[in-house]
């Protein structure tokens, strides 16, 4: 059962790739018939409530991610916000001597890659449009060379997939309280640990818009399609 299990995951997983285009067209269709809804908004910030027109409304604020500067895999220190300004980002957490999780997250965001690959017979901006991230959650061992050899590793196009390091309480800080991957407290010291399975997809504003289970290929496909989504949104602003 178990092996039948691995069969259909390693199927649904190469499939995010290959199904992409599909889905593109039956999002676009569906979208164009009214049935489609947005990804949602997360993390509100504030929710007031006014009356107009003798009519109750609820005014909720979302949170907007606030920017972190890390060094990438090439040795370069990037800004989230500032470099990827106009961007959708897809974040994940992992680190190189991860023997669980990791391999398996890399190898789905390795898909999400594939899946927003340009074609190269006919060029298409997707890609540009999408950067994905990976910061390490052990920074003292994850060092620059061992990012860029663990992204090769992977297949990385180095242009749009991050591998990002940097100092840890800075990185923990991020993870909790601006992306909220996690519950638990702590202060990104020596005896702190953050080790979560969660992709987050930010729009253009850095609104949370997604949160997926990284090891689950149903729902990495499901990133893919809520990406697609918000390329179609007019306007990356909070419902009320």
């Amino acid at each position: 059962m178990k092996k039948n299990t691995s069969r259909i995951n390693v199927f649904l997983g190469l499939a995010v790739a290959l199904l992409l285009p599909l889905s593109c067209y039956l999002l676009v269709k569906h979208m164009s018939e009214g049935k489609v809804h947005m990804p949602h908004f997360y993390k509100p910030d504030s929710v007031s409530h006014k009356l107009v027109n003798e009519k109750q409304i609820t005014d909720t604020l979302f949170h907007s991610v606030g920017d972190i500067e890390l060094m990438n895999q090439l040795g370069k220190t990037v800004s989230l916000n500032k470099d990827l300004a106009g961007r959708f980002v897809v974040i994940d957490f992992f680190f190189i001597n991860c023997p669980t999780i990791c391999p398996r997250l890399s190898s789905n965001m390795r898909l999400l890659q594939a899946a927003f690959k340009k074609n190269p017979r006919k060029e298409s901006q997707v890609d540009t449009l999408m950067q994905l991230v990976s910061i390490t959650v052990n920074p003292a061992h994850d060092t620059v060379s061992a990012l860029r050899q663990y992204a090769d590793k992977y297949g990385a196009n180095h242009d749009h997939w991050w591998f990002l390091t940097g100092n840890k309480a800075l990185i923990y800080a991020y993870a909790r309280n601006e992306l909220g991957v996690v519950a638990d407290q702590g202060d990104g010291g020596p005896n702190d640990f953050i080790h979560t399975d969660k992709i987050v997809l930010l729009d253009r504003e850095r609104h949370i818009r997604g949160y997926y289970n990284g090891l689950d290929s149903l729902d990495v496909k499901r990133c893919a399609d809520d990406i697609i989504l918000l390329t179609l949104e007019k306007n990356d602003k909070p419902k009320k």
